[in-house]
């Protein structure tokens, strides 16, 4: 059943993405003023650590704090009975008079990373980005491994270059593979990863698995992604360990995390998985997001990736996550690995692409197949909102810098 339309008070909110259905948490700060927590309401920032101060909301002072982590540890009845006060503020117009004063417009704020991440771990769960990269690397093989339709595949990350939306990038340096071995300099095949993120709140003890079902008692938000990728570099250090320095010097987060509750008209059925899935891995009902992504290269669209075909689900990333006794911390970001659909132009990296960089694309009138210095890549998507509307998700936004 979809969800009733709710009207705001707050002028230009209608239709903008960011209408109080949506309602995103980031923190900001104004000036040199220290870090504060708000919500996105059209183009103003609702200043919660204000309103907390006055008692229009409360939350124990989790929301008087410089990132959101004590909040999202409150979990599911705190989170959803402050989001309903959030939305009682903006759209009861007896509250408008005390709320109005802590409204400040989006280009007068500096966004911090919203939380501080824990742990940090990538999936890699779309089932045609699995199979391009096996055709990339593997030819004349077959492209998935024998294992992939067994379990959601990850490696554990680097929660420390975690950065939010607008850091800078610089080109990493290392080992890369030669005809005549080894050598180091910078990647010459600097990639993105356009992904999604999922933003644990409610911690679990180590040695307790968290089960398919439960994920949305841990589980507070989503974000987008982009995990930086040195293809080189990863090419001659990835086996047998897997992913190391080619992915640890920088992921990008949006700035803005979409509650799961803003997400209600977004689940829609996940894909058939066969063979049949491990019994922890069964998640009922199984549930993918409606959410469609555009990466933009400098300033121009090259791909559409839809996120509702992904292989594996939230739900089970999560219960294989923990499925070994793993503890979950508040602030642990985990990842769904690239997003690609089934044609050229809905893949989530250049290495696909430009197919491993041998089929070159057209980018502001010039040929392109990996990134170079100054290079600017945005992601964007939208999500389907109650009667009929599209949510905006935060954007996540970075630039190459040449290597230091």
């Amino acid at each position: 059943m979809s969800e009733h339309r709710l009207a705001s008070w707050v002028p230009g909110v209608a239709d903008s993405g960011y209408d109080v259905h949506h309602l995103p948490y980031g923190v900001f700060r104004v000036g040199d003023d220290e870090p504060r927590i708000g919500v996105r309401v059209g183009d103003l920032v609702l200043d919660l650590a204000g309103a907390e101060a006055a008692e229009l909301v409360l939350a124990g002072g989790a929301l008087r704090r410089p990132t959101l982590n004590a909040f999202l540890a409150l979990g599911r009845p705190q989170w959803t009975a402050v989001r309903d006060r959030i939305t009682e503020l903006l759209t009861d117009p007896a509250h408008r008079a005390a709320v109005e004063p802590l409204l400040v417009p989006v280009g007068e704020v500096r966004m911090e990373l919203p939380f501080e991440v824990a742990d940090y771990v990538d999936f890699y769960s779309s089932e045609h980005h699995a199979s391009n990269v096996g055709l990339i690397f593997r030819p004349g093989q077959p492209p998935l491994l024998p294992n992939w339709k067994h379990l959601p595949i990850g490696y554990h990350g680097r929660a420390g270059t975690v950065v939010v939306s607008g850091t800078p990038v610089v080109r990493p340096q290392g080992q890369r593979p030669s005809p005549d071995g080894p050598t180091f300099g910078p990647s010459a095949r600097l990639d993105i990863e356009a992904e999604v993120g999922f933003v644990v709140g409610v911690p679990s003890p180590l040695g307790r698995r968290v089960a398919a079902e439960d994920f949305a008692d841990h589980v507070f938000g989503v974000v987008l992604v982009n995990d930086w990728s040195a293809r080189d570099i990863q090419a001659w250090e990835y086996q047998p360990l897997g992913p190391f320095l080619g992915k640890s010097f920088a992921t990008s987060v949006a700035a803005w995390v979409t509650p799961l509750d803003a997400l209600r008209e977004a689940f829609v059925a996940g894909p058939t998985q066969d063979p049949p899935v491990a019994d922890y891995l069964r998640d009922e009902p199984h549930r993918g997001l409606d959410l469609r992504l555009k990466v933009i290269w400098n300033g121009q669209a090259v791909s559409e990736p839809p996120f509702a075909g992904m292989y594996w689900t939230p739900a089970q990333q999560l219960a294989h996550l923990t499925v070994n006794g793993a503890s979950l911390r508040t602030g642990d970001l985990y990842a769904s690995g690239t997003v690609s659909g089934a044609r050229r132009d809905q893949v989530g990296s250049f290495l696909e692409l430009s197919w491993g960089g041998t089929e070159p694309v057209t980018v502001g009138g010039t040929e392109r197949t990996f990134l170079a210095d100054g290079d600017t890549v945005t992601i964007t998507a939208t999500a389907p909102g109650p009667d009929g509307t599209t949510l905006t998700l935060g954007e996540v936004t970075g630039t190459v810098l040449p290597s230091n």
